[in-house]
């Protein structure tokens, strides 16, 4: 059996966690205090255990009113730059080695910035994370992805943006929201402008709204990988779980190697899956899917990347060889260009499990 201290010193990739969704409960009430907003609880602990319960309580409307708490404390060029630094240094610790952090800039102009200010914010404590990590043993290279928010209607100007500062930490896009009723087909403009500028992009698919929105995902707007796309399962026969039968969307998907981020604890959170033990990415795994882990929302799902593969060695048993692979996956996945994907393959990840035993 892997042991916890195993999985806490393997080297880790993270393609799917939200800047918003990530920040340290102490944190928060620091600058809640500093700006005059009005939190559930006056702790560092009791908030913490706030933000869990909201996000376990079946409720959409208390799930989102955790980003109200986060997003408003993000407001300012110090309070990004914070959070961002913040959540590098925290990923660095748990053993991430790679880590592509995503977060809407439309979302933090309340307190005058512009769209270049707040990215620039973001990038000036991803730099100062990264130094710091790297200055106590624990390096990561930590890079950014724009998010346009799907109800609204910006996503053209926020590709743009990742377009402009696509050689200064941001390696791609992304549309997050709200899916039904919001698909990725209003955003082809976003799409399209990214294809053409030769750039790189996700899309927020398959958690809520299931197969059509993988579909659309894919074949309308073209998506590099598909965030979560967990309902891919729907279209997997499993009457006779010796014999799976893939319909055409889930072997397009096999075939052409198109990366899942998968979140478990977030999926089962949110309903599109029953539980750890049933999730998906077991039957996804087992026909070789490319299969990535990845936390979502640090904060609201109370985990870290180390958690997130522990549970899913205490559901599958699985064992180092499967965390290498799943940890290679996402690192050939990454929007980052070849050579740097293939030094940290060669350099850091085999290097890494190799020490810890694996084969």
């Amino acid at each position: 059996m892997v042991t916890r201290a195993q999985i806490e010193a393997a080297p880790k990739v993270l393609l799917h966690d939200h800047l918003d969704g990530g920040l340290r409960p102490s944190t928060i009430l620091e600058i809640a205090r500093e700006v005059g907003h009005t939190l559930p609880a006056d702790d560092a602990e009791a908030l913490g255990g706030w933000f869990a319960s909201a996000a376990d309580s079946g409720s959409l409307e208390r799930y989102l009113e955790t980003f109200g708490h986060t997003v408003a404390v993000m407001q300012t060029r110090e309070h990004l730059a914070r959070v961002a630094q913040e959540c590098v240094e925290d990923l660095a610790a748990d053993g991430v080695v790679y880590a592509e952090l995503r977060w809407a800039p439309e979302q933090h102009l309340e307190q005058g910035l512009d769209l270049e200010q707040a990215v620039a914010a973001v990038t000036e404590g991803v730099e100062t994370g990264m130094q710091n990590a790297a200055a106590v043993g624990r390096p990561i290279v930590a890079r950014q992805l724009l998010t346009a928010m799907r109800h609204a209607a910006r996503s053209l100007e926020i590709a743009e943006l990742a377009v402009a500062h696509r050689d200064a930490g941001v390696v791609g896009f992304d549309i997050a929201g709200a899916e039904a009723g919001f698909p990725p087909t209003r955003h082809l403009d976003a799409f399209e402008y990214m294809h053409r500028a030769n750039a790189h992009f996700t899309i927020h698919a398959g958690e809520a709204f299931g197969l059509p929105s993988i579909w659309q995902a894919l074949q309308w707007c073209g998506a590099d990988r598909l965030g979560h796309g967990v309902r891919l399962i729907d279209d997997i026969d499993l009457t006779d779980p010796d014999r799976p039968v893939l319909g055409r969307l889930a072997n397009y998907v096999r075939d052409r190697r198109i990366p899942l981020e998968l979140c478990p604890s977030s999926n089962v959170q949110t309903g599109a899956a029953e539980s750890i033990a049933t999730h998906p990415i077991g039957v996804l795994k087992d026909l070789r899917f490319r299969v990535t882990v990845n936390t979502d929302n640090r904060l609201m799902s109370g985990t870290s990347m180390s958690r997130e593969m522990g549970l899913l060695v205490d559901a599958f048993g699985w064992g180092l060889d499967d965390l290498r692979w799943l940890t290679i996956n996402a690192m050939k996945s990454a929007f980052t260009h070849y050579d740097a994907r293939l030094a940290l393959i060669e350099d850091v990840v085999k290097p890494g499990y190799a020490a810890l035993g694996a084969e």
